[in-house]
């Protein structure tokens, strides 16, 4: 069954000067400002499309490395992953970092870095971003 998630976005004024609120409807968590300043210069309390893209590619990575690795018999007991979105104005998003430690009991270290290359490969998110021409991955699993 297909499910669609909803955000709104509130824009007043111009992008250098303007300002805006993204409320998650769907979930209805809250309600984050956006401005140019956030993206292009310092956050200071205030969102940007980037780091709303990071918190989406690192949560759906993590879902992915968990399940692929469920469906070979391994169970997580805690896995760790952020994502580095750069955005270079006149370019857009010119590359992801993400970087993921996990301890995994009884997972060979090929294996695991099988499984991480896999869960970025297929998660929806990431094939979403397809287009983002830099998306590495550092993988470390945890004894």
């Amino acid at each position: 069954m297909a499910t669609t998630r909803t955000a709104k976005t509130h824009w007043e004024g111009n992008l250098l000067e303007g300002k805006g609120t993204v409320a998650l409807e769907s979930s209805k968590v809250g309600t984050y400002d956006v401005n140019w300043p956030a993206r292009a210069e310092q956050p200071n309390g205030v969102t940007s499309p980037e780091e709303l893209i990071a918190a989406a590619h690192s949560s759906c990575y993590s879902m992915a490395f968990s399940h692929g690795l469920a469906g070979k018999g391994f169970t997580v007991e805690a896995l760790d992953t952020q994502a580095d979105v750069t955005f270079q104005p006149g370019e857009g998003i010119t590359a992801i970092a993400l970087t993921v430690k996990a301890r995994v009991p009884g997972l060979s270290e090929a294996d695991f870095q099988a499984a991480a290359e896999d869960a970025k490969k297929n998660c929806p998110v990431s094939q979403a971003l397809a287009g983002v021409k830099n998306i590495t991955l550092a993988a470390e699993l945890l004894s």
